[in-house]
């Protein structure tokens, strides 16, 4: 399985690629910087990749849920309303391709800001065995352990078990 790491300032999200061709090109690009720009509650970056709709592309996506925008060359990151989102969902301009799922809190992309300096790097196989599934499963004031992602040179921190030290909050 597939992990990365997404870093902007304090911020870091883990996340699991799914199995789609977008995913295998942006995989194959990392690591991926750029400059954050924001629409509403959706963070969003553009990338060196350029790729298709893939059949099965959306305009509205899930919490969690991330997504190529191929009209930009972006990456995006939806976590609440967009300016033409109806009410309880996340709504691009046009579709994307999904291709990874956060596996912490996307509500942590709050404080990015625009111009701000965003990455995508592949984490370390050896710290993949620890990571949760769900974002569920990684809860809000869990201790974090340091490890190190293969194509960073930075430390980056994940959810431990609640048998480290962890605690629900």
């Amino acid at each position: 399985m597939r992990h990365i790491l997404i870093r902007s300032g304090d911020v870091e999200i883990r996340a699991r690629l799914l199995a789609t061709p977008t995913a295998d090109r942006i995989w194959n690009a990392l690591p991926i910087s750029g400059s954050v720009r924001t629409w509403g509650k959706e963070v969003y970056f553009r990338t060196p990749v350029s790729h298709d709709l893939e059949p099965d592309a959306r305009i509205v996506v899930s919490k969690g849920e991330i997504a190529f925008w191929p009209d930009g060359d972006a990456i995006a990151i939806g976590f609440g309303a967009t300016p033409i989102a109806k009410r309880g969902e996340i709504r691009f301009t046009s579709k994307c391709n999904v291709w990874a799922v956060a596996l912490d809190d996307v509500d942590q992309l709050k404080a990015v800001y625009p111009g701000e300096r965003i990455s995508v790097v592949e984490a370390a196989n050896d710290d993949t065995e620890t990571w949760a599934e769900e974002p569920a499963a990684c809860p809000a004031g869990a201790v974090n352990r340091q490890h190190r992602a293969r194509r960073s040179p930075q430390p980056v921190r994940h959810c431990a078990s609640s048998d480290e030290g962890g605690s629900a909050g």
